[in-house]
């Protein structure tokens, strides 16, 4: 595709849209099912504690992302933040579905390591902040 082409920004959007819903559901699923999440966490030796913040990196990183709003430093932290969930709670490959689960987050943290370098289209509040 050439950079004139009239649709990489509607691209960009759904492409955006896309890869932040995960951490936005996973956001909701956590507040929904807090007092498993936080067993959860306690097992792989996180502090529950830290789920407040968990919960809120996950949701307006993904939320900003959607929007286009500082996409590059919200695609940057949770691309850390997902390197850091696959070190802590995706170590293993024993069965088929750990290895599928552990290379889909590694290929998320890929997607949003591509928009921190690239940034937003047009579409996006980055780009109508730049106008102002």
């Amino acid at each position: 595709m050439t950079n004139n082409n009239k649709s990489l920004p509607v691209l960009d959007l759904v492409g955006r849209i896309l890869l932040a819903l995960i951490f936005v559901f996973a956001a909701i699923g956590k507040i929904m099912n807090y007092h498993g999440t936080a067993m959860f966490m306690a097992a792989y030796g996180v502090p529950a504690g830290l789920l407040p913040i968990v919960i809120a990196v996950e949701l307006l990183g993904g939320l900003a992302i959607m929007m286009g709003l500082w996409t590059r430093w919200a695609a940057l932290i949770l691309a850390i933040f997902s390197a850091t969930a696959i070190a802590i709670f995706h170590r293993t490959f024993n069965t088929p579905n750990e290895q599928i689960v552990t290379l889909a987050e590694v290929s998320f943290t890929g997607g949003l390591l591509l928009l921190a370098v690239n940034g937003s289209s047009c579409l996006s509040l980055d780009a109508w902040r730049k106008r102002k």
